[in-house]
């Protein structure tokens, strides 16, 4: 059994609530001790650093970014009545949200009102420098409000680390779960492929022969979690040592990380499949 390492995969919201009542994204981060992050909707502004960028620099990570869309973030919380939960028991209109995606931001230009323009994404963040990093691009689905995409980072011990964001089942992600099959690395070499796929795992394992599921434990909704929409695969050569939900930070996503182990290394660049 070779090296071992911790990953983890959480989708941060933006680092707030549905309300738009921020939470400390570096701190939640922290307290995953992951050697390697996978994090969906990160939120960069049009203007400064964004999350993944915080975070990697705060805890000692490189950072691969990919952004998918442009978003809106509410700059001030919403009014928040007594008793409120994560979100508003009657969701607002999308106009008045916390968090807008795929919002053109040109429409918007001077009458931005509370909200902050910016970008939304995903990141892998990895404690060594990365070898090469690619991107994936899975298109965008007819009733989805933003493209989605993969980025594949590969470490110097030959290890590679796919992150994603998919679309919702209900618009058609088994489309892109297909053209996702075809471009993941070999099932021969050490691979990992890790983040929200808004759907159950023993679809996804139909889907992608070879890959197993490194950790299983329900992720939503975080205050009452009832089923895994967020997941960690790997190929044969990495050995799965256990895995758990993770209670951090305040998304209505739980983050889930697994102990792993390169069962064998390859002695140079692996190519994707074409």
């Amino acid at each position: 059994m070779g090296a071992r390492l911790t990953l983890a995969t959480f989708n941060l919201h933006a680092g707030m609530d549905g309300y738009g009542r921020r939470f400390d994204v570096v701190e939640a981060c922290s307290a995953l001790e992951a050697d390697v992050l996978v994090l969906e909707e990160v939120f960069t502004p049009a203007e400064g650093a964004g999350q993944a960028s915080e975070i990697a620099a705060a805890l000692g990570y490189e950072a691969a970014e990919l952004r998918l869309a442009p978003a809106l973030r509410l700059r001030q919380p919403l009014p928040v009545p007594p008793g409120a939960g994560w979100e508003p028991k009657r969701p607002y209109p999308q106009v008045r949200r916390a968090l807008r995606v795929g919002a053109r931001l040109d429409r918007h230009r001077g009458r931005l009102g509370p909200y902050e323009p910016g970008w939304w994404g995903l990141a892998v963040l990895t404690r060594e420098r990365p070898v090469s990093v690619s991107e994936i691009d899975l298109g965008r689905l007819r009733r989805d409000v933003t493209r989605r995409g993969a980025l594949v980072v590969e470490l110097p011990d030959g290890l590679q680390v796919v992150g994603t964001h998919m679309a919702h089942s209900t618009h058609g992600s088994p489309l892109q779960f297909r053209r996702l099959r075809a471009l993941l690395p070999d099932k021969q070499v050490p691979a990992i492929l890790a983040g929200d796929m808004n759907f159950w795992g023993p679809p996804i394992e139909l889907a992608l022969p070879g890959w197993r599921r490194a950790a299983k434990d329900k992720t939503w909704p975080a205050w009452r979690p009832r089923h895994q929409l967020d997941h960690i695969f790997v190929t044969p050569a990495v050995a799965r040592l256990g895995g758990e939900a993770v209670r951090a930070g305040n998304s209505d996503h739980l983050p889930i990380r697994a102990s792993l182990a390169l069962a064998r290394l390859t002695s140079g660049p692996s190519s994707r499949r074409e």
